[in-house]
Formats: structure tokens, sequence, C-alpha cells
């Protein structure tokens, strides 16, 4: 496991909900004091989604999980440990509210220790295993937009940048299937 300090967060939690609507369920982060773990996810992502659906009904509103949806326009890598846009695409990463920043199954363990699921992925623990299912878990996030449909993440971030410099910042959703 790799985890890697950073500075805290200077501004602390986010003040204000982050409501995304994707495939068709809305998404709220409630902000809270008392976050355990900033996750950094993909509104985007199929796949990615049903993992968020779960962990919100698992975090039952207590706010101990803070999502932070890196699709969002307004995502800002300064407020959340100088993780990039392009690096958040690349891998998972959580942030801790010390600062530390961590990636890959070190994220879903800590997640799943947060909602009380931490036995999914207790056998992770054991180096050889962590080492293996990180190789396995990489192989993944970089195949994961072609897997679930979408185009290449230079495309993603062209069409991203011609969103962010339209006048009108309302939300720009990636017309995918006119990229591909």
């Amino acid at each position: 496991m790799s985890n890697v300090p950073t500075a805290p967060n200077p501004l602390g939690p986010s003040a204000t909900a982050a409501t995304r609507k994707s495939q068709g369920s809305t998404v709220a982060s409630i902000p809270s004091n008392n976050w355990k773990i900033k996750l950094l996810y993909d509104s985007e992502c199929p796949l990615c989604m049903r993992e968020v659906r779960l962990i919100q009904k698992r975090d039952r509103g207590r706010g101990l999980v803070q999502l932070v949806d890196i699709a969002d326009l307004n995502y800002t890598p300064a407020e959340h440990g100088g993780i990039t846009y392009e690096a958040a695409m690349g891998r998972i990463h959580g942030i801790l509210p010390d600062g530390t920043i961590l990636r890959d199954i070190a994220v879903f363990r800590a997640v799943y220790e947060i909602i009380g699921l931490g036995w999914v992925y207790a056998i992770t623990r054991i180096q050889g295993i962590e080492a293996l299912l990180n190789g396995v878990y990489r192989l993944w996030a970089k195949s994961r937009l072609t897997l679930t449909g979408r185009p290449p993440l230079p495309v993603i971030l062209a069409e991203r940048q011609t969103c962010k410099a339209k006048e009108n910042q309302q939300r720009c959703r990636l017309d995918l299937d006119s990229v591909s």
C-alpha cells in the first residue's frame, strides 16, 4: 500500500452537498464534519455508480464517506489533495481527514471498514494478496473506459475542456456516443 501524505484540505469538508443525476438516480453527498474518508468517484461510470449507491446505502446518511464527483466540472484538485481529474480517472483515490491519500485496493478496504463491511476486504491486509489485487485492479482501471463503452481518456479530457471553456458553466454532460 502506498500512502502519500499531503497537506490537509485547508477548506475542510465541502460546505455544500454535491448532487448529481446519473444513470437515472440522484447521488447526494451529505456534508458532514464526521467524514472518515473522501471518496473520489466518476459519476459517468456505470459500475462506479453502482458501488457509490451501495456505499451510500451502507453509510445510512451518517456522512462518514464524503463522495466527491470528479466528473463535476466544478471539481477542484486543490480541495481534494491536489489530485487532478486525469489522475483520478486513472485509478481510485481516497483522502483521509489528515490529508493522507489512499489509492487502489487500500481505498476499497478503508471505505468498506468505515461502512461496516470490512470483512469483504480483510484478506487484502495480507501483503502478497494486496499486491496481487492491486495488479488486478490496475488492469481494470486501465481498461474501465473501454469496458464500460466510453471513449479513451484523451477524448474525454478534450470534451471536458470544451465544456469548461463554454461561457455558461451549467453541467455539460459529455455526449460520449458522438465521440466514440
